[in-house]
């Protein structure tokens, strides 16, 4: 923060004083302006009069030894373009980011020391800390945090940080060529020539198109990795980085190697990564034979197995991890909205959640925003109304119903429970099912072409993030092709509003738009864990299930 306090932190204070948001609200919005997090929670203390302490620091740590993690092994050759959390868990011991959101959902300085936002939060001021540095000796400078902004923002490379940053960092733009049917081929670019602005080596300043209240959050989107400009974008045994570990050895679907160079923070000497496959009974086989010490995610028919056995601790934690049975609206039924509307009725959520996750989670709304954001609005569920649905597809001309395909993953076991349960619901509702299950990375390879998917979202702290990233019009992992004017409008206005009431009631129409016209049908929210060996010191559970290889110890057997 600047001396002068910025002009919405006293709104931020009235507001939690009269319980409009809560402390941890508090403090996440008051670190996003710019303030401390530790003098943001010292405030939330005063204001409650309960002190809320930031997470717990690990103290005499274990030095040495290897730490071994079960966890997918994907390419890893693009990391600007990764597509899910297990693919940054290996770059994000090698390389960091310019910030990084914790276990309690609040963003602080990483690559950056400071932040300094406008009071009409369209100019971000960030300060890269003077000791950052390449792993091989140069300073990480201002010039190397915005190559890797435009590296991201470039259309050519098609990564999804376009998703959160179209709105306030980017502008259309007629390529002068037409497609097939005639309509205008599209592109982006920089709204502005000085949209990213270089003041000396170690001051960047993002001048916005609109106002944008997550800016610092949205760069520690996962793929939002800085990479040493001199590999172009390209990541591999070797690399250069800014993080404590090296990657010494790579074997996709097999494992990765990770060594801390003895100079740098941390504890372990060495980090594994270890693909067993996609059959959870290994996994957990693994962890009770101790040939690994930890997995990425516990497989909810396995937690009784992992509660079982005597030298493993569970963590556990809520979140708005989830996953959606999304069409494409440019592909016939799918493209009239009373056939999208349908198969969201012809589905019970509360049904899905007991029948593929045990209970363990919530029924979700078929809109993407979850109870645990703040800016979650309650809605009036839709409800399981399998002959209203019958009627909206006699509406759309289908009165006899309509067979479609639907493509899955076996890994996590409970998306392909999830979508047998849907299947079976939607026969009451004249909606005939085909299952494809596909090997995992088969479906990587595929999710953003197939017209029916039932596709795995993670966790993000924003109620506004995940739309932005999944049905802005045009944006890289829209992968419903779902474009809607107001939806647009809607969404761009909530991600320049701070308040909370004011953005909630956004939300509001945002999530009546999803389930009215929305491109999913959405299950359940679920509730994630973990599972490490008692010898593992350092783990806290991250509810995008992010790992952090620095802060792991483990002690000797």
């Amino acid at each position: 923060m600047s001396d002068k306090e910025h002009i919405w932190i006293p709104k931020l204070k009235q507001q939690l004083a009269d319980k409009k948001i809560d402390r941890r609200e508090f403090v996440r919005y008051a670190s996003l302006l710019g303030m401390s997090s530790g003098v943001a929670y010292m405030w939330a203390g005063k204001i409650t009069g309960e002190p809320l302490a930031p997470p717990a620091m690990a103290q005499d740590m274990p030095k040495g030894g290897i730490l071994k993690i079960a966890q997918r092994i994907p390419k890893v050759d693009n990391p600007h373009t990764f597509s899910w959390v297990y693919d940054s868990n290996v770059a994000r011991q090698v390389c960091g980011y310019l910030t990084r959101t914790g276990v309690d959902n609040v963003t602080r300085p990483h690559l950056c020391e400071k932040w300094e936002a406008s009071e009409d939060l369209k100019t971000w001021t960030l300060h890269i800390r003077k000791d950052a540095k390449w792993r091989k000796g140069d300073d990480f400078t201002a010039e190397h945090a915005a190559w890797n902004i435009k590296h991201c923002l470039d259309p050519k490379v098609g990564s999804s940080v376009v998703g959160l940053m179209k709105g306030y960092m980017l502008k259309d733009v007629d390529t002068g060529t037409k497609d097939d049917k005639g309509n205008a081929v599209m592109t982006t670019e920089l709204w502005d020539a000085n949209a990213i602005e270089i003041k000396d080596a170690k001051t960047l300043v993002l001048n916005l198109a609109q106002a944008q209240v997550a800016v610092p959050e949205h760069l520690f989107h996962y793929p939002f990795l800085m990479l040493d400009p001199a590999e172009n974008g390209a990541f591999a045994v070797g690399s250069n980085g800014t993080e404590s570990f090296d990657l010494v050895e790579l074997e996709v679907n097999r494992k990765a190697v990770l060594k801390r160079r003895p100079d740098s923070p941390g504890f372990v000497d060495e980090l594994h990564f270890i693909d067993l496959g996609d059959n959870p009974a290994a996994v957990a086989g693994a962890l009770a034979s101790k040939q690994v010490d930890g997995i990425y995610q516990g497989n909810i028919e396995q937690f009784d197995l992992y509660k079982g056995m005597p030298h493993v601790e569970i963590h556990q934690v809520v979140t708005a991890q989830t996953a959606v049975a999304r069409m494409q609206m440019t592909q016939k039924p799918f493209d009239n909205p009373k056939v999208r509307k349908a198969i969201r009725l012809a589905t019970d959520p509360e049904k899905c959640l007991q029948i593929a996750h045990k209970g363990v989670g919530q029924a979700a709304e078929h809109h993407h925003v979850c109870t645990v954001h703040p800016d979650y609005k309650k809605l009036n569920p839709m409800g399981y109304q399998p002959e209203e649905a019958k009627k909206l597809l006699a509406e759309a001309g289908f009165p006899d119903g309509i067979e479609i395909e639907i493509n899955c993953k076996p890994d996590p076991s409970w998306e392909q429970a999830a979508v047998e349960a849907m299947a079976e619901q939607w026969k009451a509702g004249n909606v005939r099912a085909k299952i494809n299950v596909l090997p995992s990375a088969k479906f990587w390879e595929l999710w953003t072409e197939v017209p029916f998917g039932f596709t795995e979202w993670t966790h993000r702290p924003l109620g506004f993030m995940v739309l932005a990233l999944a049905y802005r019009t045009g944006v890289p992992w829209n992968e419903s092709r779902y474009s809607n004017a107001k939806f647009d409008e809607l969404l761009g206005k909530a991600e320049g509003t701070l308040d909370v009431d004011k953005r909630r009631e956004i939300l509001g129409e945002l999530e009546t738009i999803m389930q009215e016209d929305g491109p999913i049908t959405q299950p359940l929210w679920r509730s994630v864990y973990a599972a490490y060996d008692k010898r593992v010191k350092g783990f806290e559970i991250h509810p995008t299930l992010y790992i952090f290889g620095e802060t792991l110890a483990i002690s000797p057997a």
